[in-house]
């Protein structure tokens, strides 16, 4: 049996739908999963942030979900949070395909929810988007620039794409082109604060754009549109 968790669902025939999947050790898998009778229906379970296991069968890349059981209670996530792991979700099948296994996103993806749930913070975010980043292969080193240096807390940093993290001497001219040494590191130790969050933000978007593209993310807007109003800013005297 495999242990995984719903990523998305669509309709796929009669009684039938196309999952795609996160599997423990395989990464990414799509299957066809048939929806049973409303006495038998596994619908109620065949879905985000529910832990399930399964068998899959099939020698194609399209697999058929076969024994699907509920491995324990879906994971709470509301407001926030589940704006947030809906935004997992998506970054993963945009990011992820059937061909690159990714298969230790899994535990990285199941502590991110169970975290979120208990209490959110936005650096879970982050992490989570390192460590898809890593298993990528498109995540620059954060403790070498490219050429060899060993990089300091103390320093700024331009990101490069395709090359890393270079030295830069920083300026009230150009902070908007750099990265602080201080937040990299912050970030590499997992101990983000919250005046390191709007520039890991700036850095994740930068690093997911090439593999993104230029779609936006449904789970954004999402999350914009059920963002209050906020009332105009008064004039200052």
């Amino acid at each position: 049996m495999e242990r995984g968790y719903v990523l998305h669902t669509r309709p796929f025939r009669e009684s039938s739908v196309l999952v795609n999947l996160l599997v423990d050790g395989k990464g990414r898998v799509d299957a066809v999963a048939r929806l049973g009778s409303s006495k038998n229906s596994i619908r109620s379970i065949v879905q985000p942030f529910q832990p399930l296991i399964f068998q899959l069968q099939g020698k194609s890349d399209l697999k058929n979900l076969k024994q699907v059981e509920a491995a324990s209670p879906a994971v709470p996530l509301t407001g926030n949070c589940l704006y947030s792991g809906l935004y997992l979700n998506e970054l993963l099948i945009r990011c992820l395909t059937v061909q690159h296994s990714a298969e230790n996103l899994f535990f990285n993806y199941h502590q991110t929810l169970i975290a979120m749930a208990k209490e959110f913070n936005q650096s879970q975010l982050r992490y989570f988007e390192l460590a898809l980043l890593q298993e990528l292969g498109t995540m620059p080193s954060l403790e070498y620039d490219p050429s060899g240096a060993a990089m300091t807390a103390s320093g700024f940093y331009r990101l490069e794409i395709e090359h890393g993290f270079m030295p830069v001497i920083a300026t009230q001219y150009n902070q908007h082109k750099f990265f602080t040494g201080e937040m990299l590191f912050a970030l590499k130790k997992q101990s983000l604060s919250a005046t390191h969050f709007a520039e890991a933000k700036k850095l994740m978007r930068q690093l997911l754009a090439p593999t993104l593209g230029d779609k936006p993310l449904h789970s954004r807007n999402l999350f914009l549109k059920k963002m209050p109003a906020t009332k105009p800013e008064q004039p200052k005297d």
